[in-house]
């Protein structure tokens, strides 16, 4: 099988479970060096553990290269920290895959405050910091003449871009993730750096929270060839290709991965307009144009 990661370096935030262990494993599976970033915390963020090096295992046991980092990816010191350790010991950083996250799910009435910045702190402040980082890092060696082809794969939901009942934190997070997606890819295009998100799905610790009936799963739990609707790893082989060097025309997309679909995400553009005419607008005026205009909530009539 061809490797499309040869020699690569990766780091992946939140690899020591589900999604980003799917990731973790694929990236290796392709041949690249891949530094397994988790805190080991809980899904609602507390605590801190080793969990990376369980996945760690994994990738030497099979022949490949990876590291464990357990930095809490929201701390800026510890994510300068991550990115000179990942440089010391592989050489430098070609991949960054954003996925580290946790959910707290109330509905808004009894959401707390500490609740939505804690959820936004670790998705949209923890793919800010990496995603600055590694600008930096390959700027660097812009400068100093090196050809990039830098990749980052940030992780958005179907919350973010749909909503969904009980994540007014998660959902604002998600959205905002495809935000900083769009914008860094028009900031680092020139330096040879894509940037976009990819939308999975999976059964996984932070989807089991939507139900007790519902039960996680190791994507390692299947079989290589195995099919399951739900497999974390589900959208791991669109992230290996996103970050190969057969992608390198593509940036700024958002992109989801879900069951055995792969579906491009038009996002937001102008579906209708109306026009005053050079005129300022008239808020007494605005509600026919509107309804029949924008909304098509009442027939125009003949004009």
């Amino acid at each position: 099988m061809p490797r499309l990661l040869e020699d690569k370096v990766a780091i992946v935030t939140g690899a020591a479970h589900g999604i980003g262990r799917g990731h973790a494993l694929e990236l290796a599976r392709h041949g690249a060096r891949v530094v397994v970033n988790d805190v080991g915390s809980s899904v609602r963020g507390e605590g801190e553990g080793k969990d990376a090096d369980e996945v760690v295992e994994l990738i030497t046991g099979r022949g490949g290269a990876a590291l464990a980092d357990y930095s809490d990816i929201a701390d800026a010191d510890r994510v300068e920290a991550l990115f000179e350790n990942t440089v010391a010991e592989f050489g430098r950083v070609d991949i960054v895959v954003n996925n580290a996250g946790i959910a707290r799910d109330r509905m808004i009435w009894n959401m707390t405050p500490d609740d939505f910045d804690t959820v936004m702190r670790v998705h949209v402040r923890g793919s800010w910091l990496t995603t600055h980082h590694a600008a930096r890092h390959w700027r660097e060696r812009v400068k100093a003449g090196e050809r990039i082809r830098g990749r980052i794969i940030n992780t958005t939901s179907g919350a973010g871009l749909s909503g969904n009942m009980g994540q007014s934190n998660y959902a604002t997070a998600k959205a905002a993730v495809v935000g900083l997606t769009l914008t860094t890819s028009l900031e680092l295009y020139k330096l040879g750096v894509t940037v976009n998100a990819v939308g999975p799905g999976g059964m996984t610790r932070l989807t089991a929270t939507m139900g007790a009936d519902l039960v996680p799963f190791e994507p390692d739990e299947l079989g290589a060839d195995e099919y399951h609707p739900m497999d974390p790893a589900g959208s791991s082989p669109l992230v290996a290709w996103l970050a190969s060097d057969e992608a390198q025309h593509v940036t700024g997309q958002v992109i989801r991965a879900i069951h055995d679909k792969i579906h491009l995400m038009g996002g937001w553009h102008e579906a209708r307009s109306i026009c005053s005419g050079e005129k300022r607008w008239e808020a007494t005026a605005l509600g026919a144009s509107i309804a029949a205009d924008l909304f098509g909530t009442r027939a125009a009539g003949l004009r």
